[in-house]
């Protein structure tokens, strides 16, 4: 018979061991908060964040070797980035009456997000290399490593802030979106999309249909405009 420490001996000299870590780490993140009532506050992301940290940090496993067996989902990103055709195409119909209040919500939260990032971050003195990041890190992880790369910034350290804002997003648009008096599902789900991205939009449809569309819509219309846009403005800037 085959003992766990067999397993164990197996697993931990195999690249499959950090990709069963990353799903299993997921999926008690999801398990945590369903049983919290999907609380905003117990983010999924955030908690599988986390356990993969503490975990690799215990047993010693290098990132390296940790990203080499967890690669494939990194793979997934790219057809992530090509998904996003789906929300913006499910998302067109519902512009009608409402393309010059989303357009303007598109602009002003995405130069704000750059503008306040980038801003607070130089009067605290923060290098090129993070200031760099932070403005690659306005749009969604996957399209944002690759502005990274055009403006000749870390994709790896923006990605680390475009999830980072993805989740606080997601765990505090709610409350802020309540204490504005932001009522309207549509109102709601877009600005989530805008500023916390594909996190944001995940968190919008277990909320509602309604919210999480405009979120899709939201997320991938701010990944064009950034896509093409903020390699020009940082341009311009440096």
């Amino acid at each position: 018979m085959i003992t766990i420490h067999e397993i164990w001996v197996y697993l931990s000299g195999s690249p499959l061991l950090a990709l069963i870590l990353t799903l299993g780490a997921y999926q008690l993140g999801v398990l945590a908060y369903e049983r919290a009532a999907r609380n905003p506050l117990a983010n999924p992301v955030l908690i599988t964040v986390t356990l993969i940290a503490v975990t690799i940090t215990l047993i010693g496993m290098p990132y390296a070797e940790y990203f080499e067996g967890a690669q494939f989902v990194h793979f997934l990103l790219g057809t992530a980035t090509v998904a996003l055709a789906v929300p913006i195409y499910n998302g067109l119909g519902a512009l009608r009456g409402r393309v010059v209040p989303l357009f303007v919500a598109l602009v002003c939260g995405g130069a704000v997000s750059i503008a306040s990032a980038v801003g607070i971050a130089a009067l605290l003195g923060a290098d090129g290399t993070i200031l760099g990041a932070l403005w690659a890190k306005s749009v969604t992880a996957p399209i944002a490593m690759g502005v990274a790369e055009r403006i000749g910034i870390s994709p790896t350290l923006t990605a680390v802030f475009a999830v980072s804002t993805g989740i606080l997003g997601a765990m505090l648009a709610r409350f802020v979106l309540d204490a504005v008096g932001s009522k309207a599902w549509w109102q709601r789900g877009f600005a989530l999309g805008v500023a916390s991205h594909g996190i944001g939009t995940s968190r919008a449809f277990s909320v509602s249909e309604e919210a999480g569309t405009y979120a899709g819509l939201a997320m991938g219309l701010h990944g064009i405009a950034g896509a093409v846009l903020i390699p020009l403005a940082f341009r311009m800037a440096s």
